[in-house]
């Protein structure tokens, strides 16, 4: 253990007290010699308390005042939004993304708690009239209980925000587990809220492996719904796990997402929006465009000017504000993106630039965005998550056989197309098979307002975010009263 990360250790957080013992260090992914801090890892038993601590909470939390509900996001949202530097600054070091990126994130995970602690002033139901004469029909929203939540890595505070604001609003309780490569963030949060006045047990964090945690709250039967952003692996493992114990659970589980570029697109404007769909954040997002689905009159021309623009990109440490591109996540994630690379290579497809490991000042997860050319929607590099700064040129004939191939895969989160044709962004918004469709704008960046999700193995059960929210942290009862 190093002297740095000695100086304090984060503990998880059950039923209003901080516990834990052995923790593991949090590494900068920029500079493997900086340890952002050392966390604790939640044993079985520990996590077995969390959900007991959640389940005896909810009888009192789910009936408490809606000001008091609203207060304690309200609160919280204002700390976050006021330490944004700060907290960026830690999201960069444990996560590599740019420190402006960071920023962002933070500023949306701040906007998520105080859009949430408006929803709680919000609530609603409906008054009806029966068919019956002389009876009375009321239909409300009620919490659904012990809240299981499991996030990954990518994005370390806006996933635990939008999945632990809603919780709390609508009268849940929680047992949240963040990726184990990034607590801080999450660990932030938690602390910001027990300080905004949550009640004992309302809240818990549990961090540590998904083998041990994830899996203590598959098991648990007193868990009433799990909510889940990960791999398709795992979301499978958390689905079945969670219909033997019937509880509700809702996965997102990435993408392979397209960008259309057609022959009468802005070529500035389709290579800005490539780029940035891309290889932004390191490509470590599950709306990141991988797949590039080109029509052959602009073909040429946009190939070299995107490969031009990737070559241009500035990686290095996540805090330098020269970086365009920070670190791959880990030794582990690097790899895979090299594999696939050496995959591409294999299959035929042309590497126009990038792929490269870098140097830089500090040893450290860095790699040079990669572009493909005469790649096909058959190759693996097309049909498989990538997760990381590596993009597919494919050349089609025009707009048919672009979203034929656009449709032609196993995910459906986000697909994009860049055209100045009202026409053809006309019917490729209703005919792209994805749970988001963006014209003209980046395949990856959403609003926190409105609602986020996919079809197909992109994601299972209601949207999240904004008032969709409400569809998979409440359950619907109907109530009959009789006249007199």
């Amino acid at each position: 253990m190093s002297a740095q990360s000695a100086e304090k250790l984060h503990k998880n957080y059950v039923n209003g007290e901080w516990i834990g013992g052995d923790g593991v260090e949090n590494i900068n992914p920029s500079n493997t010699a900086d340890v952002v801090g050392l966390y604790a890892r939640a044993t079985v038993e520990e996590a077995n308390q969390a959900i007991a601590a959640a389940k005896a909470a909810f009888p009192r939390w789910s009936r408490s005042g809606i000001l008091e509900r609203h207060a304690v996001l309200r609160k919280a949202a204002d700390e976050i939004l006021a330490r944004k530097q700060e907290l960026g600054e830690l999201l960069s070091r444990e996560e590599g993304k740019t420190l402006p990126e960071a920023i962002g994130e933070v500023t949306r995970a701040g906007q998520i708690f105080d859009f949430f602690a408006g929803e709680v002033l919000r609530l609603s139901g409906e008054v009806l009239p029966s068919v019956r004469p002389g009876v009375g029909v009321e239909v409300t929203r009620e919490p659904v209980g012990v809240i299981g939540i499991i996030t990954p890595w990518n994005f370390p505070i806006a996933i635990p925000a939008w999945k632990i604001a809603p919780a709390l609003a609508y009268g849940n309780t929680v047992v949240v587990k963040p990726a184990d490569l990034v607590p801080g963030s999450a660990w932030a949060i938690v602390d910001i809220l027990d300080r905004a006045g949550l009640p004992k047990g309302v809240l818990n964090l549990v961090m540590g492996k998904g083998s041990v945690v994830g899996q203590a709250l598959l098991d648990s039967k007193d868990v009433n719904a799990v909510t889940f952003t990960g791999s398709v692996g795992t979301g499978k493992r958390v689905a079945l796990a969670s219909i033997e114990h019937g509880r509700k659970f809702q996965l997102e589980m990435g993408g392979k997402n397209p960008t259309i570029v057609l022959d009468d697109a802005d070529l500035a404007v389709a290579v800005e929006t490539v780029a940035q769909s891309a290889f932004f954040s390191t490509g470590q997002r599950c709306t990141a465009s991988s797949r590039v689905i080109v029509t052959e009159g602009i073909h040429d021309r946009f190939v070299t000017a995107l490969a031009e623009r990737t070559r241009a990109l500035r990686v290095g440490d996540a805090l330098d504000k020269n970086t365009e591109i920070g670190p791959v996540v880990d030794a582990g994630q690097l790899k895979q993106d090299v594999d696939y690379i050496e995959i591409g290579k294999s299959e035929g497809a042309r590497l126009v630039t990038g792929g490269d490991r870098l140097k830089r000042d500090t040893e450290g997860f860095y790699l040079q965005p990669a572009l493909f050319v005469d790649a096909t929607n058959q190759m693996r590099i097309s049909r498989e998550e990538i997760f990381g700064p590596v993009a597919s040129v494919i050349r089609v004939k025009d707009y048919e056989e672009a979203l034929a191939t656009a449709n032609d895969t196993d995910f459906g989160l986000s697909a994009g197309i860049v055209t100045t044709s009202l026409k053809y962004a006309t019917h490729f918004k209703r005919n792209a098979e994805a749970g988001m469709v963006m014209v003209n704008v980046p395949t990856a960046g959403v609003d926190f307002h409105v609602p986020f999700g996919g079809r197909k193995g992109s994601s299972f059960g209601p949207r999240e975010q904004g008032r969709y929210a409400a569809e998979f942290f409440t359950t619907v009862k109907t109530a009959y009263t009789a006249a007199g």
